[in-house]
C-alpha cells in the first residue's frame, strides 16, 4: 500500500496475486502439519485409495510425516512416508520460492520476462524431483 490507502499498482499483477494465492495455500499447509499430531491421530483427511483399495497408496502418512518434520522428527518422519521429506522441501522451496521472485518482480529493474522463466524452470524442475516416485507408482 502507499501513503494514499491506496494498492500499488505492480501488487495487483496477476503473478503476484498468484503467487500470494500459492504462498498461503503453503502456508496453511504447514499450519495444519502443526496443529494436527501422529500422537493424537486427529487427522481430518484420510486416504481414499487405501479407504476403496484397502492397500496403502504412495502418498499414505505424508500428513503425519510433514507433522513430525514441522516438529523437527526427521527420523520418525521418515516411517509414515518414504518421501515425505522430499515433498516437505518441494513445499519449503516453493513457498521461499514465491516470496522471493514475488520481492524481485516489484523491483523496477527487474526483467518480469526473465523472472517468471527461472521461476517456471526452478519449479518445474524441483517439482519432478519430489514427485518423481509418484508418477513411477502411478503408471507402475
Amino acid at each position: 500500500m502507499n501513503l494514499t490507502g491506496k494498492i500499488k499498482p505492480s501488487l495487483r499483477e496477476p503473478y503476484i496475486i498468484v503467487n500470494t494465492v500459492l504462498a498461503t495455500v503453503i502456508f496453511l499447509v504447514f499450519i495444519y502439519s502443526f496443529i494436527f499430531s501422529p500422537e493424537k491421530d486427529n487427522y481430518p483427511v484420510v486416504c481414499v485409495h487405501e479407504k476403496i483399495t484397502g492397500e496403502p497408496c504412495v502418498s499414505c502418512g505424508l500428513s503425519h510425516s510433514f507433522s513430525l518434520i514441522v516438529r523437527g522428527r526427521i527420523a520418525e518422519a521418515q516411517q509414515y512416508n518414504i518421501y515425505g521429506l522430499r515433498v516437505f522441501l518441494f513445499f519449503a522451496a516453493q513457498l521461499a520460492m514465491r516470496i522471493y521472485f514475488s520481492l524481485l518482480y516489484v523491483r523496477p529493474a527487474v526483467i518480469r520476462r526473465n523472472l517468471i522463466i527461472y521461476d517456471i524452470a526452478g519449479s518445474v524442475i524441483i517439482f519432478l524431483l519430489a514427485f518423481n516416485q509418484f508418477f513411477l507408482w502411478l503408471i507402475g
